[in-house]
């Protein structure tokens, strides 16, 4: 549970990380640059719908045409005779994406003017500038400066067209993406794509008039019942503008009347009114700023020279014409090299050669868009942000609750077919799902992080384990295990090393009369108390059984600090125990120390299954006797002769030489009183008093021999040692050893 909780909260915070990348505007553009182009090219070209023609002005067209190859010095009266033509071709709407604004000669302007109003649906592009306004005439003096105004077309002109409209795109190094439909920036007059639309969809204006009737009267009476009565009398503009207006003030009548368009008998015959009034609905309803659902690279949409267009009998005999009965017909500025001309664009379609794509086929592209009802369609704010803390809760789950390669393929995969829809959604749809933060964003940073917290989680589990490791055995047999704990089996090393071995008189009869329970607390108090001399003297526990404690100090060779560092420990831990059995007043437990130095085996001891840490050799084995002799002589700590070499910084008295069981060679065994500098002068009479008594012992002077050891009870008040040596006096004086005898006692018991 624990860790499917860890799971999801990695995950949370995973899609938290995305939906706050996607906030950033470096973020949108590229997704637009790099998202978009992606899936278009993934898409390829499509068919672009063939109600659509581009008639384009290009450099060919200006030699065959013998015009200059600038087409703004093209006679207008060539403009006048292609409308005428085009007329004559039935064409539905003709656009003419190209400016007038600069007068010329009454004739050419009159013969433009006339060829324009027979038409009777042509649109003209209408330029937009760039004005400062004054601070001081604005009310607002922090707000921007900069305000855009519409160049008029020269008024023969434009009053002859059905409709002037501005249609501005951002130019490089910006990529196009999108258009407006309505020029906010420009007083929210529509752009000529949408006028053209709106042309090219008059016929079934009462069939929409209708339908906003049955969704909406009180909207419905807004609008004239006849369409031409309202566009003389408002302007194209106006009457367009008004459609929006009633659709920003209920932004439902979308749904409401595709519902009953839907419910009409338009649907069975799912022909030309039926989609028209679909688009016009969606047209008007739908977003400002759309983005553009190109067809394919330069030229995709059907496309015609000028002059092929304007005389195909003359030029182009052989080669018939596009038919253009019922089309819309853009004609404007077309290169197949655009990248140095004014009116080319930068596109998901751009090529490092230099084909750019031309403004009229970008208005055109609209256009087709609008036609089919078919722009690239973006998920809706609330789909967006729920893809994204989706997919990073999937992500961040799956990180946390597998192992790292599952967790890696799972990943892949789930990418692959979450790229796969996405790719399949643009191409059937046109629906444009997020891609760089799913797949480059969360999916990379889930695993990413997720490996880093695996790693830290498994580093504080290895600090964990060697600290526990820590409580058993030597940090630096941790540190060993950490490197190579295959050959844990085989770990162990022969060292020098001084060794304390420490046991607690009475605690046989103390855990008979204390609970399991409280046992253990009592020993755990005792055993933290005994511990700390040892280790601020650099001493490490390697063993405890019941009562009894195993420490030792290690180095390559016989070293000076070795039996000083466990003589000291000795001392403390008496101490220790002296103020531990001062603090539980009802409980006692003398402790009695021996410490001793040689070669020992330290490492893992064991076999099977089963293996503890420990240290082995006759060293450890002496210990525990000398320990034991404690008991017989009467004292508390006893050292070997082999901790004291070459060491005055305690005082010690020589206990004598025994012959521990089990042993053949003697041990010289010495008593540890204190350290040099805190010993009194009595203590050190004592000690050279003793020296003097063990010497006439060792002569069988028994009687010398036991004067002195009174003498040292008398200056010591009470003294096991001398105790002990009085009583050997008198059983030595009844049963004299042999003449071999040499000092050494023997010791029959452990």
């Amino acid at each position: 549970m624990l860790r499917l909780l860890k799971a999801a909260i990695f995950g949370l915070l995973i899609a938290i990380v995305g939906l706050l990348v996607s906030f950033f505007p470096a973020t949108h553009h590229f997704e637009e640059d790099f998202e978009l182009g992606l899936l278009f090219k993934l898409r390829g070209a499509r068919k672009a719908p063939s109600d659509v023609v581009v008639i384009s002005i290009d450099r060919e067209a200006s030699e065959r045409l013998n015009v200059p190859q600038n087409p703004d010095r093209w006679p207008r009266s060539l403009h006048a005779e292609l409308i005428d033509h085009l007329v004559h071709e039935g064409a539905r709407v003709i656009v003419l994406d190209m400016y007038f604004i600069e007068p010329r000669s009454g004739e050419a302007n009159a013969a433009l003017a006339a060829a324009i109003r027979n038409a009777r649906n042509v649109v003209l592009a209408e330029p937009l500038r760039l004005d400062e306004v004054p601070a001081s005439s604005l009310v607002d003096s922090s707000a921007a400066h900069r305000v855009v105004k519409p160049l008029r077309t020269i008024a023969p002109i434009s009053e002859a067209a059905f409709a002037t409209a501005p249609f501005v795109l951002p130019r490089f190094p910006f990529r196009i993406n999108q258009y407006w439909t309505f020029q906010d920036s420009a007083g929210d007059v529509p752009t000529f794509p949408v006028v053209t639309f709106q042309l090219y969809a008059l016929p079934v204006y009462p069939h929409f008039l209708a339908l906003l009737q049955k969704v909406s009267p009180q909207n419905a009476r807004k609008l004239p019942t006849d369409i031409a009565t309202g566009l003389k009398a408002r302007g194209v503009a106006r009457f367009m503008r008004d459609i929006r207006g009633i659709f920003e003030s209920d932004p439902s009548l979308s749904d409401k009347m595709i519902a009953e368009l839907k419910r009409s008998n338009l649907v069975a015959s799912g022909g030309e009114e039926y989609r028209l009034l679909k688009s016009l609905v969606r047209m008007y309803s739908g977003e400002n700023r759309r983005y553009l659902n190109f067809y394919g690279p330069p030229r995709t949409v059907t496309t015609v020279a000028y002059d092929r267009a304007l005389r195909p009998n003359e030029i182009y005999e052989s080669k018939k014409l596009p038919e253009l009965k019922g089309k819309a017909v853009f004609v404007g500025y077309s290169e197949i090299l655009l990248a140095e001309r004014q009116d080319s664009f930068h596109t998901v379609y751009s090529q490092s050669n230099g084909v750019f794509i031309s403004g009229v086929e970008i208005a055109a592209t609209a256009f087709a868009n609008l036609l089919e009802d078919s722009p690239v369609k973006t998920v809706s704010s609330y789909s967006y942000v729920f893809i994204i803390l989706f997919w990073g809760l999937v992500v961040g789950s799956i990180c946390r609750s597998t192992g790292t390669s599952p967790a890696g393929v799972a990943l892949v995969v789930l990418s692959v077919l979450y790229f796969a829809a996405a790719e399949y959604q643009f191409r059937a749809e046109a629906v444009w799902y997020p891609i760089f933060i799913p797949l480059l964003v969360q999916m990379p940073l889930g695993f990413a992080g997720s490996l880093l917290m695996n790693y830290f989680e498994t580093n504080r589990e290895r600090q964990n384990i060697r600290n526990a490791l820590g409580y058993y055995v030597p940090n630096d047999v941790v540190n060993q295990l950490a490197r190579n704990i295959v050959d844990i089996r085989r770990g162990g090393q022969t060292l020098y090393g001084a060794c304390l071995f420490a046991d607690a008189a009475g605690y046989t009869n103390l855990s008979e009369k204390m609970g399991a329970r409280e046992l253990s607390d009592l020993m755990h108090e005792y055993f933290e108390t005994t511990f700390e001399p040892i280790k601020q003297n650099g001493g490490i526990v390697v063993e405890l059984k019941g009562d009894s404690i195993l420490a030792i100090w290690k180095a390559p060779g016989p070293d000076v600090a070795l039996g000083k560092q466990s003589c000291a420990a000795a001392l403390g831990l008496a101490k220790a125990v002296v103020r531990f059995n001062q603090a539980f007043a009802s409980v006692s437990l003398p402790t009695r120390i021996a410490v001793h130095a040689g070669e020992i085996y330290v490492g893992n001891i064991g076999a099977g299954d089963h293996y503890e840490y420990g240290v082995t050799g006759d060293t450890v084995n002496t210990v525990a006797r000398l320990d034991g002799l404690n008991k017989y002589l009467g004292t508390q700590i006893l050292v070997s002769q082999e901790v004291l070499h070459d060491l005055s910084d305690f005082l010690t008295r020589n206990a004598g030489s025994f012959l521990l069981k089990g042993k053949t060679q003697p041990v010289i065994v010495y008593e540890l009183l204190d350290r040099a500098e805190d010993a009194n002068d009595e203590r050190k009479r004592a000690c050279a008093t003793f020296s003097d008594a063990l010497g006439a012992f060792r002569r069988r002077a028994w009687d010398d021999a036991e004067m002195k050891f009174h003498q040292c009870i008398d200056i010591l008040g009470e003294d096991g040692l001398s105790q002990f040596y009085l009583k050997l006096c008198k059983e030595y004086r009844r049963h004299p050893p042999d003449g071999s005898w040499t000092g050494v006692i023997p010791i029959d018991e452990k």
